[in-house]
């Protein structure tokens, strides 16, 4: 028998919810490329200040994420999310109005404060079986690389065309949109329920943050996007010193972006299917830290400065999608959502300490000390990395196994870890669900369709 297929209902869910998200990501990513050139002209302008408009959105999101997702529990996902991306639009606007540097500063934050993340997990959850929710939640992580990837490209342009003001109108603008897709594409969910898979559990933060590999990871993505923050401090005025317009930058980002997710599809093959993860983790870590070298240069020319900007975000897709995949196969089958909203918490944070830090590095040094800034902190990440274990490669699967009381829990787990190609199995008789590590490639579905309530 083949597993069953997402419903209609499900595909919608799904789609919808990348959209909002990819919506949001968007808005925040668009200043990125093009904020540094932009603040030289406002009024009360450091490099630090420059640095902390640009990262503190990452404190206040760090923060506000997982109450975000708690509220939602108790007053439901849309009037929650509705709300964030409302105080998304409000930051915006304060940030298109502002002519100070520490205006801006005070809209950015008030972007973070909008923290959907939560929510928009736990409402996929609402909307999705046990079985396709790891699906839903693929299709929401591919809206967010891809929403990336048009930021750096649509931020240069955008900035020729209507000028950073009008990149935050847009972008509040774009948070509306994303409640109208809210109310009018997303399905009623009805009454929210906690989902140990997608959602943190207060419970198990001791045990999640106790936890050495999941530390290293969390470290990881801290210092992933601190580096990613703190970089791009500098290279819009790197580019700009070396003659190239500010509104000509998308020529650069849009080849180097392009080549970068080609460059990396092959590695993550490997890493995959050939059990080489812990591997290529350490060689595109390595890479980075080289290409955050290269960057301290002297650049001769501006296809130097691209090609290890090529480097550079390869290195820096690989990582980002290899963390997530590491994040869901150390953690315990039935913490996967704690660990990944720590996980997510940590990814914010380091945008934040990125921006303070590399403004820090710059005003103090020059763009060479944002750089080295920036290498100082992988070659940290390198070492720490090297004596993480490799990593067993096994997937999060989830039965909805309905109704059970607790004393036969034991037994329903016993009978669930015979079948061939389970590993881990934890049951949860209050939520009705077993939490499973499994081997994909062992997996006897047919045998594990039958403890299923979903099942045809």
């Amino acid at each position: 028998m083949k597993p069953i297929k997402m419903t209609a209902r499900e595909q919608r869910a799904a789609l919808s919810l990348s959209v909002i998200f990819a919506l949001r990501m968007l808005g925040l990513f668009m200043i990125l490329p093009v904020f540094a050139l932009y603040a030289e002209h406002l009024s009360g302008v450091t490099p630090l200040l420059i640095g902390m408009a640009i990262g503190v959105y990452g404190l206040t999101q760090a923060l506000f994420q997982i109450p975000f997702g708690m509220l939602s529990d108790r007053f439901g996902r849309k009037p929650v999310i509705a709300l964030g991306l409302l105080i998304f639009a409000a930051g915006s606007a304060v940030a298109a109005l502002s002519t100070s540097i520490e205006g801006v500063i005070l809209g950015r934050a008030l972007q973070g404060m909008g923290a959907i993340a939560a929510a928009v997990m736990a409402l996929a959850a609402d909307l999705t079986s046990e079985e396709h929710r790891t699906k839903a939640m693929g299709i929401i992580g591919m809206s967010i690389g891809m929403s990336f990837i048009a930021a750096m490209v649509a931020g240069p342009i955008l900035n020729e065309w209507i000028s950073v003001p009008g990149i935050f109108w847009l972008i509040a603008i774009l948070a509306l949109l994303g409640i109208g897709v809210l109310y009018l594409g997303v399905p009623d969910p009805g009454q929210p329920h906690f989902h140990l898979d997608a959602e943190a559990e207060p419970a198990q933060f001791k045990t999640v943050l106790r936890d050495g590999q999941l530390l290293r990871l969390d470290f990881g993505i801290l210092v992933l996007h601190m580096v990613l923050t703190a970089t791009f401090v500098v290279v819009p005025l790197k580019l700009r010193d070396m003659g190239l317009l500010g509104a000509d930058h998308w020529q650069l980002y849009l080849p180097v972006m392009v080549l970068a997710m080609l460059a990396m599809v092959p590695f993550i093959i490997i890493a995959e299917k050939r059990h080489q993860l812990k591997n290529v983790f350490l060689g595109a870590i390595a890479l980075l830290l080289i290409a955050e070298l290269l960057l301290m240069q002297p650049a001769q020319s501006l296809l130097f400065v691209g090609l290890v900007l090529w480097l550079f975000f390869t290195a820096f897709n690989l990582l980002e999608a290899s963390l997530p995949s590491l994040v869901s196969k150390t953690a315990p089958a039935d913490a996967k959502g704690t660990a990944m909203g720590i996980y997510s918490s940590a990814q914010f944070f380091g945008a934040f300490l990125g921006g303070v830090l590399g403004g820090w590095a710059y005003g103090q040094w020059g763009m060479d000390g944002a750089f080295a800034l920036c290498a100082g902190l992988i070659a940290l990440w390198w070492l720490a990395a090297t004596s993480m274990r490799s990593p067993r490669y096994l997937s999060t699967y989830m039965v909805n196994v309905g109704s059970i009381e607790a004393g036969s829990v034991s037994l329903l787990e016993e009978q669930i870890r015979r079948v061939a190609g389970v590993v881990e199995a934890v049951v949860h008789p209050e939520d009705g669900v077993a939490y499973l590590k499994v081997d994909t490639q062992l997996l006897d579905i047919d045998e594990l369709t039958a403890f299923s309530i979903n099942k045809v």
